[in-house]
């Protein structure tokens, strides 16, 4: 027995620390994970929560890759519904990407504007990319130093004309820059002359969209990022790899010692291009879902280490955006709304696949907070904030996008059964309760 009363003590048989799933009492206060000790140990806490025996008690998620929209699109998504959406999913961290906000956060003025939006609406700890267009090569340095975690930039169209994209030779610059203080690019490779080249999208025929976005245009980028940050030295991180095809040049970049990571998406890891109706416009996104043996070849990625994790690309906007009325593909924005579900999501899928848990939260957890430098994030160990979540891996549910927290209820996942659900979520020690937000807002260096 110890004196110590924490704030908090959960008990379990299944706490999944940095050793594994085993039993274990986990002792909280002030929002840090003080004490883990085997079950039994008999720690006393002020409040004691006694896990039953299906749940899991996991470090909670980070998602490094959200489009919050707000301020200047919160009719397609806001703080508060994306927040509560990520907490029911077990994600107790986001970063915010500089689009499709207005203004994007391109400048320190427009971070600023971008926290005074959040930090009274979040349910969840919030940080913040910078963005990377021409001409803001001088607020770089500025928006690193008031704390964004990275830089987003696109090597196409954006999708949104207040964010322009770079061309090869600026990327190069702009890494250059970054390089001088350790930043980091985060690059959307899809190359803008690949899709110029490419069919056109129109129409309601999945298969006619995914040939205007070939893998040969994502090959092409993801091959001068590389070369472009072995040039600078400069930490660069592909988005949403969809391609299989790029994994041997990334692997080969990795060995040779480039400053590289790579995330993939739960649409690209569970959904198939053989199977999209046409005209389902919900499973627009960009790049593209693509065929069976290429989501083999990415899981296969995954697990030999050449993908470094899974973050959800959650990229909501309105209903009518998405063309429900003609579903054409050509016309409807491509964006899947999976914050809440992206745990579930995986889960089903690993377990199939005899994947355990803990590689899966690794994934979705562990490795999105190291790309970010996130020092307290992502583990359940002592030191670290007790962002937790409770789960449980054998419940199944039908996914109802009427009851998903979002705020535009559209979800190509719509009707599909999956097994896992997060029962509890806690940020700092304190259960989120979808009434009052007591998030915070995160600034990298301090977190």
């Amino acid at each position: 027995m110890t004196d110590i009363e924490y704030d908090l003590v959960v008990r379990g048989q299944r706490v999944l620390t940095d050793e594994g799933i085993h039993p274990r009492e986990v002792g909280i206060s002030d929002g840090r994970i003080l004490a883990v000790e085997p079950l039994g140990a008999g720690l006393s806490g002020r409040e004691v929560i006694e896990l039953a025996e299906d749940e899991t008690l996991i470090p909670g998620l980070v998602d490094s890759h959200v489009h919050v929209n707000e301020p200047g699109r919160t009719e397609w998504e806001g703080f508060a519904s994306a927040t509560k959406a990520a907490a029911a999913g077990g994600v107790t961290t986001i970063i915010d990407m500089p689009l499709n906000s207005i203004p994007p956060t391109v400048s320190v003025d427009a971070l600023n504007v971008k926290r005074r939006s959040a930090e009274t609406q979040s349910f969840v700890d919030v940080g913040f990319w910078g963005g990377a267009i021409p001409g803001n090569t001088g607020d770089l340095r500025p928006l690193h130093e008031e704390g964004v975690f990275g830089f987003k930039c696109f090597l196409l169209h954006s999708g949104v004309d207040e964010f322009p994209h770079l061309e090869i030779d600026e990327l190069e610059k702009d890494l250059a820059e970054i390089a001088a203080f350790d930043g980091l690019m985060i690059v959307h490779a899809e190359d803008s002359q690949a899709i110029d080249h490419a069919p056109s999208a129109e129409g309601a025929v999945y298969e006619r969209f995914l040939h205007s976005r070939p893998r040969g245009a994502e090959n092409v980028a993801i091959a001068e990022v590389i070369e472009r940050a072995r040039w600078t030295r400069a930490r660069a991180h592909i988005l949403h790899l969809s391609s299989s095809d790029a994994l041997a040049m990334i692997a080969s970049a990795k060995r040779d010692g480039v400053k590289l990571t790579v995330e993939t998406c739960p649409h690209y890891l569970t959904l198939l291009a053989e199977e999209i109706p046409d005209g389902a416009t919900a499973f627009k996104c960009c790049p593209p879902i693509r065929e069976a043996s290429n989501r083999e070849l990415l899981w296969k990625g995954l697990q030999d280490g050449v993908i470094d994790c899974i973050v959800s690309d959650h990229s909501p906007s309105t209903v009518d955006l998405k063309d429900p009325e003609h579903g054409d593909f050509g016309v409807a924005w491509g964006g899947v709304a999976s914050l809440q579900l992206g745990l579930p999501l995986i889960w089903s899928e690993a377990r199939q696949r005899g994947i355990p848990l803990e590689r899966v939260v690794e994934w979705m957890g562990r490795r999105p907070a190291e790309l970010a430098r996130l020092q307290r994030k992502g583990h359940l160990a002592p030191g670290y904030d007790a962002d937790l979540a409770v789960f449980a891996a054998e419940e199944t549910f039908v996914v109802d996008a009427e009851k998903l927290h979002h705020k535009n209820h559209i979800t190509p996942y719509q009707g599909k059964s999956l097994s896992g659900v997060v029962r509890r979520t806690f940020v700092r020690g304190t259960e989120v309760d979808f009434s009052e937000p007591k998030g915070q807002l995160l600034r990298r260096g301090s977190a």
